[in-house]
């Protein structure tokens, strides 16, 4: 996909995300401690059913499970030198699953490990993110998302990465407080004015809290966005259970509500992160079917 029929079909209406992968893979029994991309390709039914159901409740856009597959993230397994087998693979069971009607996007996040946080400097994220996202776009991604990025720098440098390696548009979230603060540095309507001009085709926010706190978070990125705004929050807040589980607090009902007034504050690439399921997509579809554009575009 070109920026430019992103750009057209995204000013169309509002487009629908997926929602979570993780939290849905361990509840279908992926261990703690094990390298979430390894297990995938293990258990690739697992998540073929997860992003089918997705599709069937009404995404139009699935994040392929790609999320850590980079360089770094995959050396705590003794994987860093498969990259881009991961990737290829973890794309092509992606694909295979939702087929050619919805958008797949190549997925990237933080290492966690920028400094003064750790030891990796800009130019060392440079090349962690070239090397994935170019196995990204080897492997037939139609657009890409760098998501749950702690702070604007470190998604300057996906951006960078993006743009040295292939044309394709790069959407990016941030994992962002309920005061719009990111963790390593850098706000709201920071990470739009910022990596809007760079070149991100969509801004926002994922995972953090949930809907019902980020109204003015998003209303505060509308007032500066020339691209769409992504919100793409957790189901409420966790609890967690005596046995370690994470139980979200908002219901399917209740997160497409609370969606619905971030709709209107200005988000319009809406999704799901941690604790939300098909049914979260079902249920914002149905309040917003008149407003989401029928078909993918170019």
């Amino acid at each position: 996909m070109t920026r430019e029929a992103f750009a057209q079909w995204a000013s169309q209406g509002v487009i629908l995300l997926d929602g979570a992968t993780g939290s849905n893979l361990m509840a279908a029994g992926k261990p703690r401690g094990v390298c979430t991309e390894q297990w995938v390709l293990e258990h690739p039914q697992v998540l073929q059913e997860l992003q089918r159901a997705y599709v069937a409740a009404g995404s139009q856009i699935v994040y392929a499970p790609t999320f850590g597959a980079n360089r770094h993230s995959l050396s705590d397994f003794g994987l860093s030198d498969q990259v881009r087998e991961i990737n290829r693979r973890l794309v092509e069971l992606c694909r295979e699953g939702v087929g050619s009607t919805v958008l797949v996007a190549g997925d990237l996040t933080t290492t966690g490990k920028m400094v003064p946080q750790g030891d990796l400097t800009y130019e060392d994220l440079l090349e962690i993110y070239k090397e994935q996202i170019e196995s990204l776009a080897e492997a037939g991604v139609d657009l890409l998302v760098a998501e749950t990025m702690l702070g604007v720098e470190e998604t300057m440098a996906a951006l960078d990465a993006a743009a040295a390696v292939c044309d394709l548009p790069m959407m990016c979230s941030l994992s962002l407080e309920a005061d719009g603060t990111a963790l390593f540095g850098g706000n709201a309507v920071e990470a739009m004015v910022t990596l809007q001009e760079m070149g991100a085709c969509a801004v926002g926010l994922n995972c953090s809290v949930g809907p019902d706190q980020l109204r003015s978070v998003v209303a505060e990125m509308k007032k500066v966005a020339r691209v769409p705004v992504i919100a793409k929050p957790n189901a409420g807040m966790p609890v967690i259970s005596e046995s370690g589980e994470a139980i979200y607090s908002m219901d399917a009902e209740h997160f497409a509500e609370a969606m619905l007034d971030l709709v209107d504050a200005g988000a319009s690439l809406i999704g799901g992160c941690c604790g939300t399921t098909p049914a979260y997509i079902l249920a914002m579809r149905k309040r917003l079917e008149k407003r989401i554009p029928s078909a993918k575009s170019g």
